[in-house]
């Protein structure tokens, strides 16, 4: 039976997140059944990230089984066809043969996310579900410093969802750099795997750092108190974007 990988772009926005629930529409529902009424197959994929509500994706990873050997082209082009016909804000960007053994979540060896932040005084328009807009004057070389006091491996249970099924609340966070350009700021982060909301959770308390709001001694006593009660605001979803995932290129 042959393995597909596919590469992903997406909207999040009126979706429920990533994962397939039985009272709202998912990103997952909605490619499942683009397969269906490509060849007829009822078929579950598999992705490196389950992201949230409103989360959106340039370059979310996923592998699909088939029973007929279709080229990896018409694949993407017959799923695109109905995705486009279906007026979804899904499209599949690439799609390539692989081994049975890669697994979109558990081959992958690191997961890249981007968060936008948008810090002016004016409402957005144009990039309203696309970026988190806050209006209080933001000092960026701060929010990277107290970024920086993050890197390497922690526990952070102060930083993930009180719904988290992680095992284990340590992680390695391998990249956590802030960028600004103009009005527009820019978080990535990057690490093997991530806790439950914990890119979101980062973004927001060294935003509260940014502003003012908290000091770089306060991030640090937040880290150690290993208590979701003492992070900071969660940034929200809709300037969260899944950006990549890394894979061995030896399968």
């Amino acid at each position: 039976m042959p393995r597909y990988r596919l590469t992903i772009e997406y909207d999040g926005t009126p979706y429920c997140g990533w994962q397939r629930q039985d009272n709202a529409t998912s990103v997952q529902q909605t490619i499942e059944t683009a397969v269906f009424k490509f060849c007829g197959e009822h078929t579950a994929i598999g992705a490196a990230g389950r992201t949230d509500s409103g989360v959106h994706a340039f370059g979310q990873t996923a592998h699909l089984d088939l029973s007929k050997d279709w080229s990896a082209t018409k694949v993407r082009d017959a799923l695109n066809a109905h995705l486009l016909a279906a007026e979804e804000t899904v499209y599949i960007l690439n799609v390539e043969k692989v081994p049975d053994r890669f697994d979109a979540r558990f081959s992958a060896l690191g997961r890249h996310y981007l968060y936008r932040i948008v810090n002016r005084r004016t409402p957005l328009a144009l990039e309203a579900n696309r970026a988190w807009w806050v209006s209080k004057r933001l000092d960026a070389d701060v929010m990277q410093e107290a970024a920086q006091l993050l890197i390497g491996t922690h526990d952070f249970t102060t930083f993930r969802s009180s719904q988290c099924q992680s095992k284990s609340p340590v992680k390695t966070l391998a990249r956590l750099d802030v960028t600004r350009c103009g009005e527009l700021i820019e978080v990535r982060a990057s690490a093997r795997s991530f806790l439950h909301n914990q890119v979101r959770s980062l973004v927001g308390s060294i935003a509260d750092v940014g502003c003012g709001r908290w000091s770089h001694d306060d991030l640090l006593a937040a880290l150690a108190k290993r208590d979701r009660k003492a992070c900071g605001v969660v940034a929200p979803a809709h300037g969260l974007y899944m950006i990549g995932a890394d894979y061995s290129p030896i399968l």
